[in-house]
């Protein structure tokens, strides 16, 4: 259908410029036309001439050459026999007349470009069953939205990786938000979140092996409806933010498993302010040292027992008890005691937030 626009903009170019041009795509198919075609055998050198030359429009072989980019690479060239400033004007002319048509196609017909505007918020409810029908796209199946995210950069983009994973165009839509972060929207099979995480695990295990980059993946709940697809991108997002602050070594982290640290992280910075404050009347965190810190926590990760902690810190349970009764004159808070310990650990993890600098007031 796109083919068909693009042989109205080449034949009414034609009118003005007295050149032999056409448009092809990136496999060397000429869309349209207005004379004597291109050989397959130039068109195959002019598209690789197009990934080679950094500039959108150039010169090769007497024909004047532009790329009309797509996603995340070259989707049509526009070529123009000859080199002088006419060729070049009538190229870049015809370029930008096909590139508006190409952007009114993919915002028509580009189920990609529709679940983008979804996930963007860039359409009205009122419009997304409509145009969801309109392009076959399936309202009530499950899906979850992947965000995946590079931490450690390599010069290799990460597009191309996940596109290969799930090459189905129909169902599993990758987004490029950037170099380094990635959106796939995947339909789900069974709808369980073994699934999901058996599909996070191929996405880290693949990008890892195929560009040598580390990466997170932040996991949102289950959609049972296209309606759900914002809020849970919106999720995938939450859980890459809260992982970063409360589960640092975790490098797949699910929505639905943020525990506490998503409410700590939708609260706001002066409400979690007020609570330190009120928490530690005698002091603050920062009175503490790192050797007390980590005595804090191996006690939390043995259930308050005093002698599995004193015995993993290879210290005596006199030294250990010391160590708390320290840390209750310092905060006024006696760890050895449930309620008390909670409240410490929830402190703790509110000065780790407060720590990590969040954006939201």
């Amino acid at each position: 259908m796109i083919s068909k626009a693009f042989q109205d903009i080449v034949s009414q170019m034609s009118e003005v410029f007295s050149k032999k041009f056409g448009i092809a795509d990136a496999t060397g198919l000429i869309l349209a036309s207005n004379g004597q075609e291109a050989s397959e055998e130039l068109l195959q050198e002019l598209i690789e001439a197009s990934y080679e030359n950094d500039d959108k429009t150039f010169v090769y072989e007497g024909y004047t050459v532009r790329v009309i980019e797509g996603n995340p690479a070259t989707e049509y060239i526009v070529y123009v026999e000859g080199t002088d400033e006419v060729s070049k004007y009538c190229c870049n002319a015809v370029c930008v007349a096909a590139n508006n048509v190409r952007r009114y196609y993919d915002e028509k017909y580009d189920k990609t470009i529709f679940m983008q505007n979804i996930i963007f918020d860039n359409i009205l409810a009122f419009d997304l069953h409509q145009k969801a029908l309109e392009l076959h796209v399936d309202i009530d199946v499950p899906r979850t939205v992947f965000y995946i995210k590079v931490v450690k950069k390599g010069e290799v983009g990460i597009y191309e990786v996940v596109r290969n994973m799930f090459p189905d165009k129909e169902k599993d839509f990758v987004i490029n938000i950037d170099s380094n972060n990635i959106v796939l929207i995947k339909e789900l099979k069974e709808s369980t979140i073994q699934e999901v995480n058996t599909i996070a695990n191929q996405i880290l295990d693949n990008v890892h092996s195929e560009t040598l980059m580390s990466a997170l993946v932040g996991v949102s709940s289950i959609c049972e409806n296209i309606n759900q697809l914002n809020t849970a991108y919106k999720e995938a997002q939450i859980a890459l933010e809260v992982g970063k602050v409360f589960d640092e070594e975790k490098l797949i982290l699910n929505y639905d498993n943020l525990g506490i640290g998503r409410l700590i992280y939708q609260l706001p910075t002066k409400l979690c302010e007020l609570f330190l404050h009120e928490v530690f009347k005698k002091g603050d965190l920062s009175l503490l040292d790192s050797e007390t810190i980590l005595t804090i926590n191996k006690f939390f990760e043995n259930d308050l027992n005093v002698s599995e902690t004193s015995r993993q810190l290879f210290v005596h349970r006199n030294t250990l008890v010391y160590r708390l009764e320290k840390i209750y004159k310092l905060t006024g808070l006696d760890l050895r005691k449930f309620d008390q310990a909670i409240v410490f650990k929830v402190a703790m993890m509110v000065h780790k937030y407060l720590v990590s600098n969040p954006t939201k007031i």
